[in-house]
């Protein structure tokens, strides 16, 4: 199974290759940028560290609240 986490792009290296990448919770990671045509504050869906496809806030955060769904079903098992 592969899954892809949204997150919002919050600052974009010189090359356009790279970007930090806020999945909420003050978890930030850099992704490559590099596949998609991004600027600081669109949403992105990173799988295995690549962008790979931009998302609007609206989409980006349902997805997040149903992983937030899911982790809160974990947690009471």
């Amino acid at each position: 199974m592969c899954l892809a986490i949204p997150g919002k792009i919050v600052s974009i290296d010189k090359k356009k290759e790279y970007a930090s990448i806020d999945y909420g919770e003050e978890t930030k990671r850099k992704a490559n940028v590099s596949l998609v045509d991004v600027k600081i504050g669109d949403y992105v869906l990173v799988h295995a560290g690549f962008a790979i496809q931009v998302l609007d806030e609206k989409e980006a955060n349902e997805t997040l609240d149903l992983f937030r769904e899911m982790l809160s079903y974990e947690e009471e098992a």
